[in-house]
């Protein structure tokens, strides 16, 4: 292979059998150097063999000699691509799969210069999984618990035994069931669902969605076992809406923003949900925790997400608990 390959954040992944999450985690603390291309990280083919042959000789990142794309890692690259000598290269590992993190991403770029914002998409509950095991920095989370009506702290409390962290409120949003154009189910209400000759199209273990229709379920007394289709998942909210726009299924979960992205379907508000980033607090993260909160906070940012169809930004910036 050429010299010049390099590879995807995604590629590495398939190709070292590991979970992207770890990627990032290898990326984060500088044992596999990377660049960016737009809005994309890449390794070139000669660093992950280094850093194959460094994992075989049992060296550390103390012990190698760490490059950043030939480069000292010192240098990273900007949002064009083009290399930042003054940077330090500290990436930010934030996790989850909605849009308005992707846009707080692109404002964390601008206003720290010295950070590489890198993006991790994952289910609620691996997003805390993953931040319980150091591999991301902030995680975004809408977990209901069914028994409290409360959204995320009892799920965080249970996960993040023992950390410091703060939890601010993100957005909320409409969350409920996407149906066929029309609704020829009548389906309007969480007890509907027990309904025979119903299908369901259901997310990945882990994801809000998911918890949320396993809550319910467990609430109203409807087995899993008697849905069908409760084993056939797909990863996002677009995902499931389109499966029942095709006419695949007839009822999935999700929330109200992709109703409006997709044709051929209605959607059902049942339930207003809560989705707050958590961060660890540490000494060394004060600086860009108060740069989140502000940017949170800023006339700009909340223009922006308010542009996009189903966000309630009143609470947006908000510090609900700190441990």
């Amino acid at each position: 292979m050429s010299d010049n390959t390099s590879y995807t954040t995604e590629e590495i992944a398939r190709l070292l059998k590991i979970s992207k999450l770890k990627v990032y985690d290898l990326i984060k603390k500088g044992e596999l150097p990377s660049y960016r291309v737009g809005k994309q990280m890449r390794v070139d083919q000669s660093d992950l063999e280094a850093y194959k042959q460094n994992a075989r000789s049992g060296m550390t990142p103390s012990t190698s000699p760490l490059t950043f794309a030939g480069t000292n890692l010192t240098q990273v690259t900007t949002h064009s691509g083009q290399f930042n000598s003054k940077a330090t290269g500290h990436s930010l590992v934030i996790t989850g799969q909605d849009m308005s993190l992707d846009i707080l991403a692109t404002y964390l770029e601008r206003s720290l210069p010295t950070e590489r914002p890198l993006r991790s998409y994952a289910g609620s509950l691996d997003s805390l999984i993953a931040m319980y095991q150091g591999e991301s920095d902030i995680v975004s989370t809408h977990l209901l618990d069914g028994d409290t009506g409360e959204y995320n702290l009892p799920y965080i409390r249970k996960i993040l035994v023992g950390f410091s962290y703060v939890v601010v409120r993100l957005l909320t949003r409409s969350a409920g069931l996407y149906v066929q154009k029309g609704n020829p189910k009548g389906l309007h209400k969480w007890s509907h669902l027990q309904q025979n000759g119903l299908t369901l199209i259901n997310r990945e273990r882990g994801a809000g969605a998911r918890v949320l229709l396993d809550e319910q379920l467990r609430l109203h007394g409807i087995p899993a076992a008697s849905l069908s289709g409760y084993e056939q998942e797909e990863n996002s909210h677009l995902a499931v809406a389109g499966k029942v726009a095709r006419g695949e299924a007839d009822v999935a979960i999700g929330t109200e923003k992709a109703a409006k992205i997709v044709d051929g379907i209605d959607f059902i508000p049942l339930i207003q949900e809560s989705y707050d980033l958590v961060m660890l607090k540490k000494p060394e993260h004060e600086q860009w925790i108060a740069t989140v909160i502000d940017i949170l906070r800023s006339p700009a940012f909340q223009s922006e997400l308010g542009s996009i169809h189903g966000y309630d930004l009143t609470e947006t910036g908000t510090i609900i608990y700190e441990a």
